[in-house]
């Protein structure tokens, strides 16, 4: 690896799921000290332990929160900042997800998704400004999904907040461009989670069955795997990226250009 964010410090948020845990693993292989942030603690160590196994000098912890609560979330980021010394890197990962139709949707689900998926990122980039304004190269990484961006069905409260966090992305970046702070956003196309495995498995999909799904679904005719949507989260939170902000970077597959 180069060490393109060494001496960095950098929180990612899901950090105890496969998108998150992959760019945890990458931002360590390139120097960086991270904490990985998720309400599942079982999933943090499973995540912390992989990458120190493969990677025994990283600088990786952990910490659990409820980003869904403002006073959490503002609980952790102070806990991680005065930890690490600052905040350089924010990754906005987190998220649930809700299958269902959006006029069989319920007041509760509703305010499940948007409570962690849109206010839950907008609670971490509030308490992880005022560190991000003060490192001279503060970033944010939001992920969202290309279904922000075009539609489909039966996943519309999950869409319709991934769609939020675009638009929040523009604004924060109009907004923290005079504080030195750079707003970016990954939008991922089908990538192989570990979620996605063991969903398909309960469903009793083989192999062919879940390579089948992506066929004609991109034009590159194939599932992401984690790693493909961690490099460009590297890219953006990197001093490589350092005029870009605003963008709505599509890690796609090509779904969207269909």
């Amino acid at each position: 690896m180069t060490g393109r964010l060494a001496g960095k410090k950098c929180v990612i948020t899901g950090g105890g799921g496969g998108i998150g845990g992959a760019t945890g693993k990458l931002f360590c292989a390139e120097g960086a000290e991270v904490v990985l942030l998720d309400l599942d603690e079982a999933a943090l160590a499973r995540a912390a332990g992989d990458i120190a196994a493969n990677n025994p000098d990283a600088k990786i912890s952990t910490i659990s929160a409820n980003i869904a609560d403002e006073d959490d979330a503002i609980r952790a980021l102070t806990t991680l900042a005065e930890r690490m010394g600052g905040i350089d890197v924010l990754v906005n990962n987190a998220g649930i997800r809700k299958f269902t139709h959006l006029t069989e949707a319920t007041p509760e689900s509703w305010h499940d998704i948007i409570s962690v998926n849109l206010l839950g990122t907008a609670n971490c980039a509030k308490a992880a400004m005022p560190y991000l304004r003060a490192s001279a190269t503060g970033a944010i990484v939001n992920v969202s999904s290309v279904y922000g961006v075009i539609g489909r069905k039966n996943m519309g409260q999950y869409d319709a907040t991934k769609a939020a966090i675009n638009s929040m992305t523009r604004t924060l970046a109009h907004e923290e461009a005079e504080h030195g702070v750079r707003v970016n956003c990954v939008c991922p196309g089908g990538t192989l989670t570990p979620f996605h495995k063991t969903r398909f498995a309960a469903d009793g999909m083989d192999q062919a069955d879940i390579d089948a799904i992506q066929a004609d679904a991109t034009l590159m005719r194939r599932w992401a795997e984690v790693e493909e949507i961690a490099y460009p989260i590297l890219w953006l939170a990197s001093d490589e990226a350092s005029f870009i902000t605003g963008i709505i970077l599509m890690a796609d597959g090509g779904k969207s250009a269909k």
